[in-house]
C-alpha cells in the first residue's frame, strides 16, 4: 500500500486522544496529533509543494481518517506557519519568504546555544542517560557510514537536549525551528543555491572550523558532528553552562553552513539531471 508507512505510524500512535479530535481506523482511534505529524512530514518532504491546496476531503482519504482530525491538524499547522488559509481557496501550503528563511537560521543560532546552557543547569540524570545513549549510537553509525540513520538520531538528540533545558516553551520553539528550517530550505531550489553560495564564504572564513573549506564528504562531517554532540553532553553533564553554550554555538554554525552547502549541491545535481531529461535517484 502506498501509504503503509503512515498507517503504521498511526497504528503505533497509541490510544492517547483529545476529546473529539480522533477518528476510527480498524477499530483504533487516531489522534489529530498523528494526522498533523503525517501532514507536516509530507509538507517538509515536498509531497505538498508551497502553494498546494490542502482539502479536508482529499487529506482524509489519503490518510484513511475522517475529516475531523484533518480539520484540527490543519488548524495546528496554520498556527505553526506551515499552512495558510486563502479566501476562496481554503487551506494551502504556506510560501515562506526570503526574510523568513534567513530569520530562521539566525534565530536557531541564538536559541540553540541558550538551550544547551540551560540544559547544563537543569538537566536530570534521565536526560543525561538518553543523551549519552544517543551519542554512542550516532558515533557508531557515523563511523560505519550509515548516514541514513543519523537524521532521526540527530533530531532525537536535539529534542532531548532542548527538553533538558527545563523550559517547555524554549524546547517547543527549538523543535519547531528545526522542522521549519528543513522545510524552508527544501522547498525552494533558488533559495538553496543562494544560501549555498553564502555559506561557502562563511565556511571558508569562519574561524575555528578546521578543514571546513572545500569539504564535501558528508561522512567526514557526520563523524565530526557526533563528536561535537558528545562534547556538548560532557559539558552539560559537568554543569558547565558557558562551555555548553560555546560548544553549541560552534556546532550550530558549522551545521547550518554545511546544511546550506549540501542543499546547494543537491540543487546543482538536480539541475544537471533535468538538463539531460533525467531524474535523479533519491536516496
Amino acid at each position: 500500500m502506498r501509504f503503509a508507512g503512515l498507517r503504521r505510524r498511526f497504528d503505533n500512535a497509541g490510544p492517547e486522544v483529545n476529546g473529539d479530535t480522533a477518528a476510527l481506523q480498524g477499530g483504533r482511534r487516531i489522534s489529530a496529533h498523528a494526522v498533523c505529524t503525517a501532514i507536516r512530514d509530507d509538507i517538509i518532504s515536498g509531497t505538498y509543494p508551497p502553494g498546494s491546496r490542502l482539502t479536508e476531503e482529499l487529506l482524509a482519504r489519503r490518510y484513511g481518517v475522517s475529516r475531523v482530525p484533518v480539520r484540527e491538524a490543519l488548524r495546528t499547522l496554520e498556527s505553526e506557519g506551515f499552512v495558510t488559509t486563502r479566501r476562496h481557496a481554503g487551506a494551502c501550503v504556506a510560501q515562506p519568504s526570503e526574510k523568513e528563511a534567513a530569520d530562521l537560521l539566525d534565530i536557531r543560532a541564538l536559541l540553540e546555544p541558550l538551550g544547551a546552557a540551560r540544559a547544563a543547569q537543569r538537566r536530570t540524570e534521565g536526560h543525561l542517560k538518553v543523551l549519552r545513549g544517543l551519542v554512542r549510537l550516532g558515533q557508531e553509525r557515523a563511523q560505519r557510514g550509515r548516514l541514513g540513520e543519523l537524521r532521526s538520531l540527530g533530531d532525537w538528540f536535539h529534542e532531548t537536549l532542548a527538553q533538558a533545558s527545563g523550559s517547555p516553551s524554549l524546547a517547543g520553539m527549538l523543535v519547531q525551528l528545526r522542522r521549519k528550517t528543513a522545510w524552508v530550505y527544501a522547498a525552494d531550489p533558488a533559495r538553496q543555491a543562494a544560501q549555498g553560495m553564502q555559506s561557502t564564504q562563511v565556511v571558508q572564513a569562519a574561524p575555528g572550523i578546521p578543514g571546513a573549506a572545500g569539504r564535501a564528504d558528508p561522512s567526514v562531517r557526520a563523524v565530526e558532528s557526533w563528536a561535537e554532540h558528545g562534547a556538548i553532553v560532557d559539558a552539560v553533564a559537568r554543569g558547565d553552562a558557558d562551555r555548553a553554550r560555546a560548544l553549541a554555538a560552534a556546532h550550530t554554525e558549522r551545521s547550518l553552513a554545511e546544511y546550506r552547502l549540501r542543499n546547494a549541491s543537491q540543487v546543482r545535481t538536480s539541475n544537471t539531471f533535468r538538463k539531460h531529461g533525467e531524474r535523479p535517484e533519491l536516496t
